[in-house]
């Protein structure tokens, strides 16, 4: 099975470059014509499924896409959950008094959903859900957060490694995986 995995366009300006988790925001003017872009590269492919996350930025990146198939939209494919923390940059978080000593650390300092627990509720909704179909091609449509905890599952390299990696806004990675 073939997992093609879109990280949504660009946000609007005043949320680039922080913790936004479950805050609902659109598409910037430049992340919609990136949702083109990445649906004129991948119109050839058939994709079987359609999964999105239910947020505005994923549903707006999805809508270019000018799929006539059913979309199964999840609150299982949001990013992680930052809490008091989401809309936040590192800097402000800092500001706060909340100090970066290491990547785990860090993760466990902010408040929101358990890193543990994401990396659970991730692997467990994939495997019960979208791995379950028989489907030969998937088309998921979500954030760079769950993207990057898949890379950390599927490819056996640590969460800060697969955290490390470049995902810029309106871009894609496929994966081939039979479970996670």
């Amino acid at each position: 099975m073939i997992i093609t995995l879109v990280r949504h366009g660009e946000v609007v300006e005043e949320y680039r470059g922080k913790y936004n988790g479950h805050i609902d925001i659109g598409l910037s003017q430049n992340g919609k014509l990136q949702a083109k872009e990445l649906a004129r590269q991948l119109k050839s492919t058939a994709f079987d499924r359609v999964y999105c996350s239910d947020l505005l930025r994923a549903k707006e990146t999805l809508y270019e896409f000018k799929l006539n198939q059913e979309v199964i939209y999840s609150e299982q494919l949001r990013e992680k959950s930052w809490g008091k923390h989401e809309g936040k940059s590192f800097d402000e978080i800092v500001a706060e008094g909340i100090e970066y000593e290491s990547f785990l650390q860090w993760l466990d300092a902010l408040d929101g959903q358990d890193i543990n627990e994401y990396i659970k509720d991730v692997r467990n909704y994939f495997n019960s859900t979208i791995l379950k179909t028989k489907a030969k091609h998937i088309l998921v449509v979500t954030h760079s957060g769950l993207i990057k905890t898949l890379l950390h599952l599927t490819n056996k390299i640590s969460l800060q490694e697969a955290f490390s990696k470049s995902l810029p806004y309106g871009s894609f990675v496929e994966i081939n995986i039979k479970n996670l």
